[in-house]
């Protein structure tokens, strides 16, 4: 059963802004999300309903699940020290 995977606009600005190598990494992180939203290494994130992170190098990404229509929704994705701003 795979989900749908979706990006907002303003998260591929980030990851179009990112150095190549980091950039590869997390669009194939992305990719494997659609197979499991909820990887081993994946984090649920406290107060957050349904938003979850996984990390990739210093890299993180933020997203959420919805079971109901089978999609995953990239809301953040960059450097850990940028990514958990105005999220």
């Amino acid at each position: 059963m795979n989900y749908e995977v979706r990006k907002t606009r303003r998260v591929q600005r980030e990851i179009d802004a990112i150095e190549k190598r980091d950039r590869l990494r997390i669009e194939g992180v992305i990719a494997l999300l659609a197979e499991n939203p909820r990887p081993p290494k994946a984090t649920k994130l406290v107060g957050q309903r349904n938003r979850w992170r996984v990390r990739t190098g210093d890299c993180r990404i933020l997203y959420e699940i919805d079971d109901g229509v089978l999609t995953v929704l990239v809301i953040r994705a960059g450097h850990r020290r940028e990514v958990y701003r105005d999220s």
